[in-house]
């Protein structure tokens, strides 16, 4: 009887797959948002010049945010520790975009 990889390893790793590919975009979005709007009205630079450089960061973001899915210990801990920030984020960006 040959013994594979369990069902629920593949799951797992699915899983991770899945938080990565799409929590990992949110994360860079959301992120990239808040960034683009803060240098804008915080710094002075022209929305277009800020716009660039938060984008040139999103690249950082959700590298980083596949590297850690990976790296913690579960698939659910890298759900929330996405998930966490993304609402950070997007209540952030609410606020800077209402202001």
């Amino acid at each position: 009887m040959k013994q594979g990889i369990s069902t629920s390893y593949r799951v797992a790793v699915a899983s991770r797959a899945i938080a990565g590919i799409l929590g990992g975009y949110g994360l860079a979005a959301l992120a990239t948002g808040c960034v683009a709007l803060a240098l804008a009205r915080w710094t002075g630079m022209a929305r277009a010049e800020a716009v660039v450089a938060a984008s040139l960061l999103s690249f950082l973001w959700y590298a980083l945010a596949v590297i850690w899915v990976f790296a913690v210990d579960s698939a659910w801990r890298a759900w929330i520790g996405l998930a966490v920030p993304c609402a950070v984020l997007g209540l952030g960006w609410l606020a800077l975009r209402s202001a």
